[in-house]
This record gives structure tokens, C-alpha cells and sequence, in this order.
């Protein structure tokens, strides 16, 4: 039997122009949306971290620090993802919201969006996707079985990563330019392909760089103080949560894509079909991939579509093409499904 590569997949245009058709008057952020969501859930986030700390310098049972813990660090993730958000939609759509969330998440968790934007959008490029060039793009499903596990657990060392990243290599950076260069082109982004190499930045996005820098640097520097001067505890707990967070992201990651492309370019219904939706009626997908992300292959077919759409087009586009088509094949039932496909796919002999 013959099996057709995924890079060679052909577009399937009836698909692509319904997916544009039938979501027009759905396509516009709703800033009424957005910024709730966004505020609780960093409000909820933090006044959990707050109570897990408060826990544990309390000396509290420990269940209860772990409870305000996992409260904490799906709050956090649900906040910290609306970075993704920021990428795609237009600087003008919502006003005033990219500083905010920067302000309130990206730079208190050292994530601020200089790190996701002019990235993500790569990984979009019709040429670049799947391939060498994409930087969020590994061929898992092509490799050994043990780089599943690894990529999963190498997240819980980002909190330390991001705490050394701002408070030591970026103020060196600013003295030693050699560093400064190294530390731009390989950690300042939220990349998985190791031979990724970030381009300088230039004009207007030089400048939010600069002071997104300058503001995470600041709030690193005086987190290892407080640690020093005061108490330890606190930034422990926060790096604890902030582990967890990561795993979720990274576990997410891991399910997003089939990441069964073998490095040549491909259409965009084949990078559909390589990409994953979990939609209803599943509701832990809500969890582990909040603000839309689980219509993942669906956010491939129509990437400027605000998070709080997805669900209208999703039901659309299913009611027009039904079972077994084109649009029906990237949704799944659930993420253990997900990962048992993936770890299989591993485990092929080639």
C-alpha cells in the first residue's frame, strides 16, 4: 500500500474558501471578551499564589499549598496564553491590551510577548511550516521514543532558565555585545527547534523589546533579593507553580501537531491535517488548551480569528462538510488518544 506524504498532500480549496466564507462576521476581537478574561484569570492566578505561599509560610498542611498551587497554575497558563493572542491579532484591535498584558502577565512571569512576537508567526509561513526554518516545529512522530518523555519534563527547568535569562545574561548582555547577540538569536524565544536562530530586531519592535527587557530584568533581579534578603520560600513556590504551568504548555505542545512532517514544505490543508482540534463535547480540553487552542488545526486554517470565535466556526464548518471529509480528519477525541497515537507513531520502524 502507498502512503501518501503529508507534504504532499493537495489543498482542498472547496475547505479553504468555506472556512473564510462562513466565518467573516465572526472575525472581529471583542474587547468585552478579552479583557475579563484576561483580568480574572491573572487575578485568580496570583490571589492562588498568594494563598500557596501563604500556606506554606504558614506551615499549613501541605494538600492545601498543593491545592492553591494547581488553582494557581491553570489560572497562570489560561492568562500567560493569551501571548498567543497577541501575535495574530492587528496592534490596533484592541487598544491599550498588549501593554497591559505585559504589564499584569509577560513580564512578572518573565515571558513578556517580545518572546512569542515576530516567532509564532513563522511557524505560519505557507514555505516555512514543518520545515528547518520553522521554529516551532520538531518531527516527533520521526524520532525515538524517549524524546517524548524529555520533551515533556525538560519544561519543568524553564522557570530557572527564564530567572537566569533575565536576571544574569540580559544585564550582561547590555556590557558584552558577543552575549548579547548569542543571547537574542537562541533564548529569546519561545521556540522548540534547537536550530532556530532569531534575527536582530529593528525599528519600532527595538524599542518594546528594549523596555519589555528592561521590565523583566528588573522584576528578576528584585525576585533573587527578595529570596536573599527575606524569605526563599515565596520564589520557590512561584518557580514550583510556574514548573507546572510549563508542563501543561509543553504537554499541549506535544498534541497540537502530528508533527509527522519530514521537512519538505507543505499546502496549507496539509499543515491542517498534521494539526489538531479536540472541540466539544470534552470539556478537560478547556484546561490543558485554553483560549482556543483547541482548535488548533482549525486556528491553521484562519489564524487571525479572535479565540472566542473558534468554537462558532468550528460548529459551522462541521455542519457544512459532515463526517469523513477533509475537515472532519484533524479532530480528536481527547489528548490521551493524542499521545498514544503519537508515542505509536515513535515506535515505527523506518
Amino acid at each position: 500500500m502507498t502512503i501518501t506524504k503529508i507534504s504532499a498532500i493537495p489543498d482542498d480549496k472547496e475547505m479553504l474558501r468555506a472556512a473564510v466564507e462562513l466565518t467573516r462576521d465572526i472575525s472581529t476581537a471583542r474587547p468585552e471578551i478579552y479583557w475579563p478574561d484576561m483580568l480574572v484569570s491573572a487575578a485568580v492566578g496570583y490571589g492562588a499564589l498568594y494563598g500557596a505561599i501563604a500556606a506554606v509560610l504558614g506551615g499549613q498542611p501541605a494538600w492545601i499549598a498543593l491545592a492553591f498551587g494547581l488553582v494557581s497554575s491553570l489560572a497562570l497558563y489560561r492568562a500567560l496564553l493569551f501571548i498567543h493572542e497577541l501575535t495574530h491579532i492587528h496592534e490596533t484591535a484592541l487598544p491599550g491590551f498588549r501593554f497591559a498584558w505585559n504589564l499584569l502577565v509577560g513580564m512578572p512571569m518573565l515571558t513578556p510577548s517580545f518572546m512569542y512576537e515576530g516567532v509564532h508567526t513563522l511557524h505560519h509561513a505557507r514555505t516555512r511550516y514543518g520545515t528547518v526554518d520553522d521554529p516551532e516545529y520538531l518531527p516527533l512522530a520521526l524520532m525515538k521514543p524517549w524524546t517524548l518523555p524529555l520533551f515533556a519534563a525538560i519544561a519543568v527547568l524553564l522557570p530557572i532558565g527564564l530567572l537566569i535569562r533575565s536576571a544574569l545574561l540580559v544585564p550582561l548582555g547590555a556590557v558584552i555585545p558577543p552575549l548579547r547577540r548569542l543571547v537574542w538569536e537562541r533564548v529569546s524565544s519561545l521556540s522548540i527547534n534547537p536550530a532556530f536562530r532569531r534575527r536582530a530586531p529593528e525599528g519600532s519592535f527595538r524599542t518594546m523589546v528594549f523596555w519589555q527587557e528592561l521590565g523583566a530584568s528588573l522584576w528578576a533581579l528584585f525576585l533573587l533579593w527578595s529570596a536573599w534578603a527575606w524569605d526563599w520560600r515565596p520564589l520557590a513556590v512561584a518557580m514550583g507553580v510556574i514548573s507546572l504551568t510549563a508542563v501543561l504548555n509543553q504537554v499541549r505542545t506535544l498534541v497540537a501537531h502530528l508533527w509527522a512532517n519530514d521537512g519538505d514544505a507543505m499546502t496549507v490543508t496539509g499543515q491542517y491535517l498534521d494539526s489538531v482540534n479536540v472541540p466539544p463535547p470534552g470539556l478537560l480540553a478547556e484546561l490543558w488548551a485554553p483560549v482556543g487552542l483547541r482548535y488548533h488545526a482549525l486556528h491553521h486554517l484562519l489564524a487571525s480569528m479572535p479565540y472566542h470565535s473558534y468554537p462558532e466556526a468550528h460548529r459551522r464548518l462541521a455542519r457544512q462538510f459532515g463526517n469523513g471529509t477533509t475537515y472532519d480528519k484533524a479532530n480528536y477525541p481527547g489528548l490521551l488518544p493524542l499521545v498514544g497515537k503519537l508515542v505509536s507513531s515513535t515506535m515505527v520502524r523506518r
